[in-house]
């Protein structure tokens, strides 16, 4: 007589395939129990986890990080990319360390197991750049800063994880925790980050359900992910057709990254060109005003991009070159200031093979960011970028006055 699950567990079939969705908490021992009982009894054709390929690749090799190129990451634009993850990476060591279990192990049950009884492992989750991007597109950009500032707060700044973490814990994963406190807040990131989400990997399951039919499929999801995966595949349960239901088209729509607005993509050289006007409009009135006008941006704008390189530490060199960059950056949305000072902070101060050894550790405390050269680097770019961001509006907004007083 099998053991009744200890875990939520639903049964859907589906166009012949009968998918068995087992909930699980991302920090419980009975969650990859369960999953392991459920893979050892035996019964099941595939496994399908909550991943997509880069959560796979990171939660199979957590020290990727210290393997990346870091001109290439500050040349493409990705430090805040990388920093979220570091973060996010930096959270679940810290959870690791304080409960003595690493969240994502039912994840971890399931590919090892499920590659021992070699069953296909179907890595069901949207990319989570994809997620992230469209989650960003939901808000106005100040909000956007709100929140990117206080995320990484919130999995920095704490070195203790609390009890109402661990509980949204278990009903999410590392991601949609942190994301749980602006959600609350703002209806707009249920959307992508849940919803979306559901629709998703139901469309992946519903698409391996009509290529083998007959299968009996085992789907190791977060608890919160559950009941809305369960209603999608329901609605969809007797659409085998594409004439019903096109699982492919679901898929293809959900993996849209929203494109800017042509507005928004003109903003920064709508400003640029204020500025310039402005600096015309001094120089007819007077080379003295018009000098004067330079000055302010010029002072400005390097002294506050300066100055977030100096709050994270960077090499007074990079200081320097901050100072001198940002105004001429700020002129120039194609290249920013933070990318100039990350890359001469990564010329004067090259990370040792200690430092991306100790990476993973080392942001797990407020400190080790700045004692690291490599998470520093990245403080380098964004403090310096923020800087120059403000600059540019402050330096603006007092050009205006000059012409207008």
């Amino acid at each position: 007589m099998s053991q009744p699950p200890s875990q939520p567990l639903n049964e859907v079939e589906v166009c012949g395939a009968r998918i068995t969705l087992l909930g699980t908490a991302h920090v419980s021992r009975e969650s990859a129990e369960e999953v392991e009982r459920l893979l050892e009894d035996g019964g099941y054709d595939a496994v399908a986890i909550e991943l997509c390929p880069s959560r796979h690749h990171a939660l199979l090799d957590p020290d990727s990080l210290s393997r990346m190129d870091l001109m290439q990451v500050i040349r493409e634009g990705k430090v805040p990319m990388v920093t979220m993850n570091l973060a996010l990476g930096a959270f679940q060591q810290r959870l690791a360390d304080q409960f003595g279990i690493r969240p994502g192990e039912e994840m971890r049950r399931a590919i090892e197991i499920g590659q021992r009884h070699h069953l296909p492992v179907l890595l069901i989750d949207r990319e989570i750049g994809v997620t992230l991007k469209r989650v960003v597109a939901n808000l106005p950009w100040w909000k956007r800063l709100f929140m990117f500032s206080g995320l990484l707060a919130s999995v920095v700044v704490h070195e203790d994880v609390s009890e109402e973490e661990i509980e949204r814990l278990k009903e999410g994963d590392v991601l949609e925790s942190t994301f749980a406190q602006f959600a609350e807040h703002e209806p707009r990131l249920h959307e992508p980050l849940i919803a979306e989400r559901d629709r998703y990997m139901a469309a992946r399951l519903m698409q391996e359900a009509r290529q083998h039919p007959g299968e009996r499929i085992l789907a190791v999801v977060g608890a919160g992910h559950l009941a809305g995966i369960t209603r999608a595949l329901e609605a969809h349960r007797h659409d085998c057709d594409d004439a019903q239901y096109d699982p492919a088209r679901e898929l293809e729509a959900l993996e849209q990254v929203p494109d800017r607005r042509s507005l928004w993509r003109l903003f920064p050289w709508l400003v640029v060109g204020l500025v310039l006007l402005g600096f015309w409009l001094g120089f007819q009135r007077s080379p003295e005003l018009g000098w004067r006008l330079v000055a302010d941006w010029v002072l400005i704008n390097g002294t506050l991009s300066a100055l977030g390189a100096l709050l994270a530490a960077a090499h007074p060199l990079t200081v320097l070159t901050a100072f001198l960059a940002a105004p001429i950056t700020s002129l120039n949305p194609t290249i920013g200031a933070g990318m100039v000072a990350a890359a001469v902070e990564l010329w004067l101060r090259k990370p040792t093979v200690g430092d991306f050894a100790r990476l993973r550790q080392d942001t797990t405390r407020l400190s080790g960011w700045w004692r690291n050269r490599v998470s520093r680097l990245f403080l380098v770019f964004i403090l310096s970028s923020l800087g120059s961001a403000i600059g540019t509006y402050v330096a603006g907004f007092r050009i205006f006055d000059r012409l207008t007083g």
